[in-house]
Order: C-alpha cells, then structure tokens, then sequence
C-alpha cells in the first residue's frame, strides 16, 4: 500500500508541493478567506513528509514556511521600499531574508518532529497538531514574537468559530491541523480495508465543524441594557507627510474637522500618532479638544509621549495612547515593531540604509500591568498596532475591562494584504474575549467589532470619513480569557510526551 509519495517525490517534487501547502494557507486568511483550504493544507504536508527521513523534516518544514511566509507576509517589501527609503533591489533582499528566517521556526519545529516519531508513521499523524501549535507558540514570542498567519485565525468565518471563546487561536489551530492528519489517516484506513475505523476518524474529526455553529450561540459575556454612542475618524494621512513638520497643523485640522459633528459622542477614537508630537509640545491641541468635548464625551487619541520613565530610570519616547474629557489615563505600548518602533543592534545598524532610520523608532518599551484608560466611566483597554496579535496578551487585559479598543496606522503596508489580516486578527481577538472592540486607523480598515467578531461598521482603505455607531459594554469572561492558551499548550505538550514514550505499531 502507498500511503505518501514515492522516494523520488521527496526531491523537487515534495519541495514544489511543500511551499504550495505554504501558499494554501495564506489563501485561508483575509481577504481571500477560503479557511476550509487549511484541512488540504495539511494533507499535503501529511502526504510529502510521511516517507521522509527525521533529518529531512527541517528541510521540509523550512520550504513549507517560505511558501506561507512568502505570500502572506510578502507586503512587508512595501515598508521598506515604499517608506523606508531603500532601494528596491536591497527592499528585496531584506524581504527574502525575512521570510527565509521566519520560515527557520517551521523547520526547527518539523525537525522536532521528526525527532520525536522517528520512522514511525503512526507517531508522526498523532504528533503534528501538537507539535504544530507548540511552534506557533514559539513563534509568538522568540526575538520579540510574529504571531501572524495562525490557521485558527482564519477560522473567525468558519465553522470553529464558536470555539474561540473557550480554547482561543491556539486551540482551533490544533483542530484544524488534526483535521487534515485524520483525513489522510482515514483514508490510509480505508484502503487497508479497516473502513470502520476509517470512518469512526472522520468522524470524530468532522464532529467540531458540525457542532461550532452550534456553540457559537452561546453568550459568554453579558451585554449593558445602553450602548454608547462612538465615532471614529480615519483621516488618510500619506505616510510621506506623517512626520514632516510642515504638514503638521494640515493633519490636525484634518482630524478636528472629521471630528466637527460628532463631539457630544460618548467615545471618539483618533487612530495611532494622530497627533503626530509628543503630549509634552501638544498641550494647546490637548487643550483645544477638552473645550470642544461635550461634558459626557472621552476623545482618545494616539500620541507619541516622552518624559521620565521609572522603569528605565531615564528619559524616553513611548509610543501611546491617552483619553481626554470625561476620561483619563495613558498607555504605552509594550509590543514594539522591530525597525519600525525601535531598531535591534541600532549602535551597528543605524545609517547603513533608510530603513535603519525611519522616523519615530526609538520607542521605548512601556511597563507590564498597566491599567486600562477611563471613558466616562467604563474601563477602555486600549491596543496598539501590532499587540492585537497577541492573543494571550490581549485577553488578559481584557480581564480587567468591559470594551476593547484598537489603533493603528496600516499605512505602512499600503495596498497590500497586511490591513485585511490585521482586521482578521482584530475580529478573533474580539471573539475569543466577548467583547466589543472599536478600531481605528489612519487609512483603514477602521471598524466596529462585535463581540461575536462580527464587523458591525468599516470605513474602507484609503478614504478620509468617520465611521459613526455604537457600542457595547460587557461584563463577564469567557472560558479563555481565565485560562488562556494554557489547556491547548499543556495538552500538546502531554500528546508529544506520552506519544513519544510509548510503543506504537507502525500502523
């Protein structure tokens, strides 16, 4: 019986079908959202990687990443050429030895299972979720962390969805991973003859995506009898103007007069860097906003700050957000961008190209624990950026509020993939926390997000408006907010160390 490729396919053959499977992923996530490709992804990583021997694995797994990594976070060419101020022949360079890099996670984390299994195949179809999720894991925090492209996230408009609140990304990308491994298995099964056992696999398999719509239907959290009233502005600011002094009295105007109809709102949402000085030079701007603000209105904007941090005994730059009106507090940010925000190795790195010298990124790290910022009231936990990927970190802030907030400024990715996955991101962010979550952005994709993930209002890309709605408050947790990524993580980690330990027969 044949179950995989012949010995000759594990050469350009296997290679060609590996960074395919990597490419098949991207297509589950926004905007093509065809998640049910995830399943078929994985088969074909099954079907190529079965015969291979464990020292071939990080080769393997090493290809299957180029071709994720290639398509779906290609769009990072565009920072570093369009506004990092590069040549496009070393944007391309950098871009190639980004996701040749990022691809390197893949490979360790298949070399691990190789190393595991070893030759035999049962213990390699039972081993791959777990090993699977850990490498996400290890993804999400290794040099700062990537946690982008997670198969689970393409599932906020699949059937999983209504698992999120209880097992969260990590846990649906587990599924979603023994899902394609039962498919080959059942299959395997089936032309051994030992159809009931092909069939009792599949079926199992199959009983979440029939059961999710069902789940998905329960309320963890518990809605406010009154919604409030928000607005938020998307002022499309070029990013070539965003930090050239000249343009700065042009930006604010934008956003006041954007803001001019809606200043009675009970919140108000100016994206990331809206004001684009630091809160110690804007307090006339600071000032102008208190007077215009309704007594019942918060109006939070992002703003760069500096001054003396007690963490770091000095003088630094944050990157922040702060309420003002019937609101208070500031937060900044602690998921900083590599190069973006700060730059590793600077003292090396700084003035070899444009990109080592964008403007604003010698950010600082902001303290663990903050608290959340006040809005009339109501606890806000604001994100921003790049933190909402973090799925760990955003619901265990979110314990400590009842409405979730998101700013950013996509304008780096320009017309690229990047804005839709990280509208994707947002929505399983929202539904893993039960809860609303307003996001704004300079040049979209500014949103309201239920607390189902569903989007309940967008302003589209590149267009200057104010998405106008409402939104709720919430009280309550869902089962993932107390637990985290935990049960899905120490389950893996029980699957790879009784697996590993025991004596499987080879089939």
């Amino acid at each position: 019986m044949r179950t995989s490729l012949p010995a000759n396919g594990r050469g350009w053959l296997g290679g060609v079908l590996l960074v395919i499977a990597g490419g098949l992923q991207t297509l589950t996530f926004s905007p093509f959202n065809w998640w049910w490709l995830g399943p078929v992804s994985i088969v074909l990583v099954v079907l190529t990687c079965l015969p291979l021997p464990p020292k071939a694995l990080f080769r393997a797994g090493w290809l299957f990443g180029v071709g994720l990594f290639g398509t779906g976070v290609s769009w990072i060419y565009v920072s570093i050429s369009e506004h990092g101020n590069t040549a496009a022949s070393i944007a391309v360079v950098l871009t190639v030895v980004f996701v040749v890099g990022l691809a390197l996670v893949h490979g360790l984390a298949f070399w691990c299972w190789g190393h595991l299994a070893k030759q035999s195949q049962g213990r390699r179809l039972i081993l791959l979720p777990a090993v699977w999720i850990l490498g996400d894991w290890l993804r999400s925090w290794l040099l700062t962390g990537f946690p982008w492209l997670y198969l689970g996230t393409a599932q906020v408009d699949g059937p999983l969805a209504g698992f999120a609140p209880v097992v969260g990304v990590y846990g649906i990308t587990f599924w979603v991973v023994l899902t394609g491994v039962a498919l080959f298995s059942a299959y395997w099964l089936f032309d051994s003859g030992r159809k009931t056992g092909a069939v009792t696999v599949l079926a199992l398999s199959l009983l979440p995506w029939f059961t999710g719509p069902l789940v998905a239907g329960v309320n963890w959290t518990t809605l406010a009898d009154k919604p409030l009233s928000v607005a938020a502005m998307q002022g499309d600011i070029p990013q070539r103007i965003k930090w050239d002094p000249e343009y700065l009295r042009e930006q604010i105007d934008i956003y006041l007069d954007l803001t001019e109809e809606d200043w009675q709102r009970d919140l108000i949402l100016w994206p990331e860097t809206a004001i684009p000085m630091t809160q110690d030079q804007a307090g006339p701007i600071i000032e102008h906003i208190r007077e215009k603000l309704g007594s019942e209105s918060t109006l939070i904007t992002g703003i760069p700050w500096y001054g003396y941090s007690e963490t770091l005994n000095q003088n630094t730059y944050h990157n922040s957000i702060m309420a003002i009106g019937n609101g208070e507090g500031t937060y900044h940010k602690q998921k900083l961008v590599p190069f973006g925000e700060y730059v590793p190795l600077q003292q090396w790195l700084r003035g070899l190209i444009g990109f080592f010298d964008l403007p604003m990124s010698s950010f600082s790290k902001g303290p663990e624990n903050q608290s959340p910022l006040l809005a009339g009231g109501h606890k806000v936990m604001p994100f921003i950026c790049y933190e909402v990927a973090y799925p760990d970190f955003v619901a265990r802030y979110a314990n400590w509020t009842d409405l979730l907030i998101t700013i950013s400024n996509d304008g780096w990715f320009g017309d690229s993939f990047a804005p839709v996955q990280h509208l994707q991101m947002a929505r399983m962010r929202a539904l893993e926390t039960g809860r609303y979550m307003l996001r704004g952005t300079n040049n979209g994709i500014t949103a309201i997000i239920n607390h189902k993930g569903q989007v309940e209002g967008t302003i589209p890309r590149f267009r200057q408006d104010t998405l106008k709605g409402e939104v709720y408050t919430v009280t309550g947790a869902t089962p993932f907010m107390l637990s985290g990524s935990w049960p899905a993580l120490i389950l893996a980690a029980i699957v790879i160390v009784f697996v590993r330990e025991r004596k499987i027969a080879p089939n």
